[in-house]
């Protein structure tokens, strides 16, 4: 397995240093439900406008339920399925587009987002991995799952224990044992006004 924590400017905390999104998963190594309830316990604690959680996910565990696990791998992109078949699970994150009392929630995705940030950093506190995709049919999937009017799917996510690149080949090999990147924070991260950096360019 390739453990490839990021090469960061200040030290941070070690469960946000070392998650990342691989894509060699162990077939063979189920998620327990206990490991499943708590990933979603994570969730459900995020942060939300109002305290509305605008989240909603669904769950497919392939050893628990065989047919809606492939319903679901079905409606993802060919490139997300060459290496999903390992993944024991996939979740889809959905955003509600209204707060409960009816008015647009135009937070929603930024909540949903922080939701499925804490499913990425339980699983790294549980050993296992998680890897988000926008690789999936949004629409086939609310068809087959029934999913209601109001509910914006934002992300299919992948959830198993990792295996050694070696269960992958070509790209995807080459992508799992490269190194992890980013931009310096000064060109992402203003002070005062946008272009200002926090960080001045080579500190």
């Amino acid at each position: 397995m390739h453990d490839k924590p990021a090469v960061t400017q200040q030290p941070i905390h070690d469960i946000i240093a070392r998650r990342w999104s691989p894509r060699a998963y162990d077939v063979n190594r189920p998620v327990s439900r206990a490991q499943l309830v708590s990933l979603l316990e994570a969730a459900r604690w995020a942060p939300s406008c109002y305290g509305d959680e605008p989240w909603r996910f669904i769950v497919w565990d392939r050893n628990h339920d065989a047919a809606a696990f492939q319903r679901a791998f079905d409606c993802l992109g060919e490139f997300n399925q060459r290496w999903v078949k390992n993944a024991p699970v996939l979740m889809l994150v959905l955003a509600s587009e209204h707060f409960r009392k009816g008015a647009p929630n135009r937070w929603g995705m930024f909540d949903a987002g922080a939701a499925a940030e804490n499913v990425y950093l339980q699983a790294v506190a549980l050993g296992l991995a998680a890897h988000p995709m926008g690789g999936f049919d949004a629409e086939e999937v609310k068809r087959a799952f029934n999913v209601p009017d109001g509910y914006t799917p934002m992300a299919m996510i992948a959830v198993g224990h990792q295996a050694d690149a070696a269960v992958l080949d070509g790209d995807l090999h080459d992508s799992e044992i490269a190194l992890r990147q980013r931009r310096p924070l000064g060109e992402n991260f203003f002070e005062g006004e946008w272009g200002r950096p926090v960080v001045p360019s080579g500190l």
